[in-house]
């Protein structure tokens, strides 16, 4: 069964997407079937960073009766992607007959080992939504105290909503890693004290140059520059979302 995994922000900025997208490539050359759903439904961004421009996305199985198959990006570099659509306000508002049809398109997907629904930004209710029906959430933050405040808003509505397992946490953008185990101590002390959920660390992703340049050059860092220090913590965060695979429960895709 498909471990669902969305990665979200309380912030937008922290490099969200590019987290996702390069996880995902990780992921997929572990031997794991890999989707990575383009899951900002206002702001679709990982066309941005692969340099891919569908001519059909999420939009067109809604509105011309197209299947998630029809749409679907097959093999770029070892994953498949589902395109988001940009500023499409339909799907902010889906009756209940498109939210059944979307459902379907779902489970008639092919088998895969992971989902990873790369969100927008903030706390809207699609976003809620994809983190409440996650097996994991990974929230990525940067040492700004701007980033930190909107990660514990994040919380907090999560918290409020009764999501059950505990929150991963990415520290991105780090400059040394003694700063980055301060900011996460500090989130992690407010959290207890205030909220009633967990966190816990996932990993950091250290400041390198080389993820500006891959973004420039529409490439994921990790095939572009797979030596360099952003790759590297990559790869062991991906070690540690493989190793907790079957911590917890699983549940149906619907």
């Amino acid at each position: 069964m498909a471990r669902i995994i969305t990665i979200t922000s309380g912030k937008g900025g922290v490099g969200k997407t590019s987290i996702s997208l390069n996880l995902s490539l990780s992921l997929a050359s572990k031997g794991y079937r890999v989707c990575l759903f383009d899951a900002d439904l206002g702001l679709a961004n990982v066309n941005i960073l692969t340099g891919i421009y569908p001519e059909k996305d999420l939009i067109s199985v809604l509105s011309e009766g197209l299947t998630l198959s029809d749409i679907l990006i097959h093999n770029y570099q070892g994953i498949d992607i589902i395109p988001g659509s940009s500023g499409v306000e339909k799907l902010a508002d889906l009756t209940r007959d498109e939210t059944r049809n979307l459902i379907q398109a779902f489970l008639s997907l092919e088998d895969y080992d992971y989902f990873i629904f790369d969100t927008s930004a903030g706390i809207s209710s699609q976003v809620l939504a994809f983190c409440m029906a996650s097996h994991e959430i990974v929230l990525v933050a940067t040492a700004e105290p701007t980033s930190m405040t909107d990660a514990y808003s994040m919380l907090k509505t999560l918290s409020k909503k009764g999501y059950e397992n505990p929150v991963k946490i990415l520290i991105n953008q780090v400059k040394t890693g003694k700063s980055a185990k301060s900011i996460y101590s500090q989130l992690k002390d407010t959290v207890n004290r205030f909220l009633d959920i967990k966190v816990e660390p996932l990993g950091i992703v250290g400041w390198d140059k080389s993820v500006r340049m891959a973004v420039i050059s529409q490439s994921p860092f990790i095939e572009l520059f797979p030596d360099s220090l952003a790759s590297k913590c990559i790869r062991n965060i991906t070690e540690k979302l493989i190793k907790n695979r079957y911590h917890a429960a699983d549940m149906p895709l619907e």
